[in-house]
């Protein structure tokens, strides 16, 4: 018989606050023009994006995400010393250690929680919301902050006609609390590692260093390129319609809902042309709302959720209760979704 004694926890875990953050630059189509050649209705018909924003100097990964965070604990009602965990998924904060979820954690007051960054691309923040859920339900944590956060306009060629018109900047967190009733689904997960090559960092971070000019892109004025994030437009374009939508489904079935029983859907904001796509395959009824932050907000990756998610709370367009899909995908190819009650 083993000596260990069983953890204890919260029977089940909810998303109890939201909080968001978009940095104050609104880049239109006409910004990005001027470095593709390409149209702004082209941008909007490939893509959906009118807008993006992007990040100032001062708005960095950390500052964005106090911004989000304090938020969430506020919309959570409960003091950042109740944190046992925080959670940040981030592809885009350049230094390799320390994990900046610890400077978040100390500048907002969360006393000493456990603190890591995880790297999960577009599906980071299913990630580390089924991290959140496991520590909440195992007892190692009371309340965790979850926190997907983006400077991509740091990682943008915008000589890239495929891509400079797609990334933006911002902060979107939640807060995972105890709950006595299932309100976070269980997570369909996994990665497709022979697709790694589809969305990638062109170069890394060593071969920039060395800067061998014969092995480095370069730009139109003969310079050495910094390192951005490129992808196959038409193969993810595919993998995320037809793969992704199976996984959605998967999602459902696991939680035991039926499209007709969802309030609301929030996929990852990718592409305007793969959510409308993902909604025809689902099947879902005209009465579900569908998250289309894309459009304002460009593809922010692991904090395109949360960012969504607060802004239709926000808005009204959906309600604290109501029952949401959620999914995201990308680099990797990873992905995941889950079911959840909305805060």
């Amino acid at each position: 018989m083993s000596k260990i004694k069983p953890s204890k926890g919260a029977p089940y875990a909810r998303i109890i606050g939201v909080g968001g953050y978009r940095p104050t630059r609104v880049v239109p189509n006409e910004v990005i023009l001027e470095t593709i050649d390409s149209s702004d209705e082209w941008i909007r018909s490939r893509s959906g994006i009118v807008t993006r924003h992007w990040a100032s100097e001062e708005e960095t990964v950390a500052a964005m995400s106090i911004e989000a965070s304090g938020k969430a604990i506020a919309d959570a009602g409960i003091d950042p010393e109740q944190i046992g965990a925080v959670v940040v998924s981030t592809v885009s904060h350049f230094k390799q250690t320390p994990a900046v979820a610890t400077e978040i954690a100390h500048k907002i007051g969360a006393g000493k929680p456990a603190a890591f960054d995880i790297s999960a691309g577009c599906a980071g923040f299913g990630y580390g919301l089924t991290l959140a859920k496991g520590m909440i339900v195992e007892g190692s944590a009371e309340y965790v902050l979850v926190i997907g956060v983006e400077r991509l306009s740091d990682l943008t060629d915008l000589e890239d006609r495929a891509t400079a018109f797609l990334f933006g900047d911002g902060a979107g967190a939640v807060v995972v609390g105890p709950s006595q009733e299932p309100a976070i689904g269980p997570t369909v997960w996994g990665s497709e590692g022979d697709k790694s090559e589809t969305i990638k960092q062109t170069v890394g971070w060593n071969e920039f260093r060395l800067g061998d000019v014969s092995q480095l892109p370069l730009d139109s004025k003969g310079e050495i390129k910094f390192p951005a994030i490129t992808q196959e437009g038409q193969a993810v374009f595919r993998w995320a319609v037809f793969e992704m939508a199976k996984v959605a489904q998967q999602a459902l079935d696991a939680a035991g809902i039926a499209p007709g029983d969802l309030d609301v859907f929030i996929p990852h904001q990718a592409n305007m042309r793969i959510i409308d796509s993902m909604v025809k395959t689902l099947k879902l009824p005209e009465h579900v709302t569908v998250a289309r932050d894309i459009e304002s907000t460009g593809n922010t990756s692991a904090a395109s959720i949360p960012l969504a998610m607060e802004r239709l709370l926000a808005t009204g367009q959906a309600k604290s209760g109501d029952t949401a899909l959620v999914i995201g995908f990308g680099a990797g190819l990873v992905y995941a979704a889950t079911v959840v009650t909305l805060p």
